[in-house]
């Protein structure tokens, strides 16, 4: 095992960053729109009179008016 680890260490070889940081970023982003979707999506059994927190932003749904089949 301790070859191994000696082998890892001594060949050179760095890991690209770019992997790591665009998993990170990938992450963040799923949890953000993932929040935002789930706050703004009706609400689970003992969160109906939940607060909305300040940074999810409010969607309102959009009216089906008849006007633009009378054009």
């Amino acid at each position: 095992m301790s070859l191994l680890i000696e082998l890892a260490t001594t060949t050179g070889t760095k890991f690209p960053t770019y992997f790591v940081a665009v998993y990170v970023v990938g992450f963040i982003a799923a949890v953000s729109i993932g929040s935002i979707a789930w706050y703004n999506s009706k609400r689970p059994a003992g969160w109906e009179n939940a607060e909305r927190p300040d940074f999810v932003p409010n969607m309102k749904e959009k009216e089906d008016t008849k006007e633009d089949d009378q054009a």
